[in-house]
C-alpha cells in the first residue's frame, strides 16, 4: 500500500470516529434534555395532585382555625394560580405552599380537637405524603438538571451543546426566608 492510501484511511476511519462522536454526544444531551423535561413534568403533576387536595384540606381547617384564616387564604390564593400557570411559576408557587403548609402542620399540632378529626387526620396524612413525594421529585430534579449542566457546560460535549443551541437548566431553589425554622409563637401572634 502506498502511504497516501494509508494517510487516507487513517483520515476517513478518524473522520468516521468523529461522526459516530457527534452522533453518540449528541443523543445523550438530547436525551438528558428530555429527562430534565420530564422531571420538571412529574413535578408539575405532584403539585397539581396536592392542589387538589387543598380544597378539602382549606375546608376542614376553617372550622378551627379562625385566627389563621390568612393562611389558609394564601394557600388558596396560590392553588388557583396554578392553574395554567406556567412549569417554572407552578413549581414557585408549589414551593411557597410546601412552606404554607409547614406553618399549618405546627396550628394542627397546638390543636388536639383538630388533630382527633379523622377526616382531617387523613387529609393531612394524604398531603404529608405529597409533600414527601415533591420532595424526592424536587431532588431528582436537581439532579437531573445538573447532570444535563455538566454535560452542556463540559468540554467536548460543550461543543455539541452549543451547536444545538442547548443551554443550562436551572436549579430549583428555596428562597432564604422559607429555610428557617416555624415559630408557632410568630403563627399565633
Amino acid at each position: 500500500m502506498t502511504a497516501s492510501i494509508i494517510a487516507g484511511s487513517v483520515l476517513i476511519a478518524i473522520a468516521v470516529l468523529i461522526l459516530i462522536w457527534g452522533i453518540i454526544t449528541s443523543n445523550n444531551l438530547i436525551a438528558k434534555k428530555n429527562r430534565v423535561e420530564q422531571c420538571r413534568s412529574g413535578i408539575c403533576v405532584a403539585l397539581k395532585q396536592r392542589n387538589d387536595l387543598i380544597p378539602n384540606l382549606v375546608a376542614s381547617l376553617k372550622a378551627y382555625m379562625g385566627h389563621e384564616n390568612e393562611i389558609l387564604t394564601r394557600i388558596a390564593e396560590l392553588r388557583s394560580r396554578a392553574d395554567g400557570a406556567p412549569e417554572a411559576e407552578q413549581i414557585k408557587d408549589g414551593t411557597e405552599i410546601s412552606a404554607l403548609l409547614k406553618q399549618v402542620k405546627a396550628v394542627v399540632e397546638s390543636n388536639p380537637d383538630l388533630k382527633a378529626n379523622e377526616q382531617f387526620v387523613y387529609l393531612q396524612y394524604q398531603i404529608t405524603d405529597m409533600e414527601n413525594e415533591l420532595q424526592a421529585i424536587r431532588r431528582t430534579y436537581n439532579a437531573t438538571v445538573t447532570d444535563y449542566n455538566n454535560a452542556v457546560e463540559m468540554f467536548p460535549s460543550s461543543y455539541i451543546a452549543s451547536r444545538k443551541h442547548l443551554g443550562k437548566e436551572a436549579l430549583i431553589q428555596i428562597p432564604e426566608s422559607e429555610l428557617g425554622d416555624i415559630h408557632i409563637k410568630e403563627i399565633f401572634g
